[in-house]
C-alpha cells in the first residue's frame, strides 16, 4: 500500500512529537511542512513535473529530518514510504559528528548532494532557505557562517538560481 502525503505528515508529526525549533520556539513540524509547502508552490510554479514527482518530493520534505533527528530509520522510511522517498531522505541526511569537524562534514555533504537527483536538490534549496529565515533574524553572528555554508552548497548542487526562485515564491 503506498503512503499518501497524510500518512506522512501524520508519520513526521509523531515522529517529532515533543521537538521544538531552536530559535523559534514553535513545534518543529512547522519547519518540514514549511519547506514541503515551498517545495509544492516552487515545482508548480516551474510547471514541468509530474503529479507524482510534486507527491514524492513533498513526502521527502516532510520526511527530510526524521533520520538525523528523531529514532526513525532509513531503513523504516524505505519499508513505509518506498525506495525514491527512502533515497531522498539519505541524500538529504547530515554526515554524523564522528566523521569529522564541521567544515569536513560540511564538504562531505557538498559532494553527496552535488550528485542527488534534481527533486533533492530543490528540497535541499527549500530548506536552506527556510532555515535561513529564523537564523538570520535570531543568531546573526552565526547567519554570516550559515550564509557562506549555504552558497557554497547552493554552487556545488548548481541551484543558486532555484534560491532566488524560491525566495521570490509568494508569500
Amino acid at each position: 500500500m503506498k503512503m499518501t502525503v497524510y500518512d506522512t505528515l501524520r508519520f513526521a508529526t509523531l515522529a517529532h512529537k515533543g521537538q521544538y525549533r531552536k530559535y523559534t520556539g514553535e513545534e518543529y513540524i512547522t519547519h518540514p511542512i514549511a519547506v514541503a509547502d515551498l517545495v509544492e508552490q516552487y515545482m508548480d510554479t516551474v510547471g514541468t513535473f509530474s503529479e507524482e514527482e510534486i507527491q514524492t518530493a513533498i513526502q521527502i520534505a516532510l520526511l527530510h529530518d526524521t533520520v538525523e533527528d528523531t529514532e526513525t530509520t532509513i531503513e523504516t522510511i524505505q519499508k513505509l514510504f518506498g525506495f525514491k522517498v527512502a533515497q531522498g531522505v539519505w541524500f538529504l541526511t547530515k554526515t554524523p559528528a564522528f566523521v569529522g569537524n564541521r567544515a569536513e562534514r560540511k564538504h562531505l555533504c557538498e559532494i553527496r548532494l552535488a550528485q542527488a537527483p534534481e527533486i533533492v536538490k530543490i528540497i535541499k534549496t527549500a530548506d536552506m532557505f527556510h532555515n535561513s529565515l529564523s537564523i538570520e533574524e535570531h543568531d546573526p553572528k552565526f547567519a554570516v557562517l550559515f550564509k557562506e555554508e549555504t552558497a557554497s552548497l547552493l554552487t556545488a548542487m548548481d541551484t543558486v538560481d532555484t534560491m532566488g526562485q524560491v525566495a521570490n515564491l509568494p508569500k
